[in-house]
């Protein structure tokens, strides 16, 4: 089988990984692998870049301590102690080589753009803060997904991100002042049924112990 072709058949379990402070390996020192290097390190990610040459951007982040390059090709072991590997080469040798060490060692690999090898798949993402809307096609139709992502940009604003923000620090307080979980349950149902998200729209900005004072108790209790 071609690695191109994609077993549409084949599904995905949705997850959130915490890649922070883990090793995470990336095979490949092009545009592609270092967008995915930026994308690692925006997450926490401790990153080793694998290649005998790699992007002006990615020598930055070198000089900046941020990465670790190794400059030269993969060799067997190199994925030792990683807790996800991406592959980004135009080798089709490499790719089936770094996937089936990956595969041999129950480590995440995803080698990018040929789904065939990867045992895990990445996203299109709409982030507003802690608010992250993942959508996939299972690899079979990437643009799509794109699209997707654009209709939920324009749905979900720059507004959602503060609000995020604030219904946190209310669970927090609420979790400590209102101790009655039947209670606590409908003070959150309160507010995410309230105005609060209109209010960051019309540029207000709310105070948490505020929304907490307004609808911890039903109008009339």
């Amino acid at each position: 089988m071609s690695d191109t072709a994609i077993p549409y058949s084949k599904t995905y379990y949705p997850v959130y990984l915490d890649l922070n402070g883990r090793p995470c390996v990336v095979v490949g020192g092009g545009r592609v692998a270092e967008r995915k290097v930026a994308a690692l390190l925006k997450y926490g990610a401790d990153v080793t870049v694998i290649s005998p040459e790699v992007m002006p951007a990615i020598e930055i982040l070198v000089d900046q301590d941020r990465v670790i390059v190794e400059r030269r090709g993969y060799v067997r072991g190199d994925l030792t102690g990683a807790f996800v590997v991406i592959c980004a080469t135009d080798s089709e040798e490499i790719n089936r080589a770094v996937y089936s060490e990956a595969e041999e060692m129950g480590v995440l690999v995803n080698v990018v753009d040929v789904p065939p090898l990867c045992n895990f798949i990445v996203p299109s993402i709409v982030k507003r803060g802690g608010l992250q809307i993942a959508i996939s096609t299972g690899g079979a139709a990437p643009a799509v997904a794109k699209r997707v992502r654009k209709r939920l940009q324009e749905e979900f604003g720059e507004e959602w991100g503060p609000y995020v923000a604030l219904l946190g620090e209310i669970r927090a307080l609420a979790m400590a002042e209102v101790p009655d979980d039947a209670e606590r349950k409908a003070f959150f149902e309160r507010v995410a049924d309230s105005d609060v998200l209109a209010r960051f729209t019309r540029g207000e900005t709310p105070v948490a112990a505020d929304v907490l004072s307004e609808f911890a108790t039903p109008t009339g209790g």
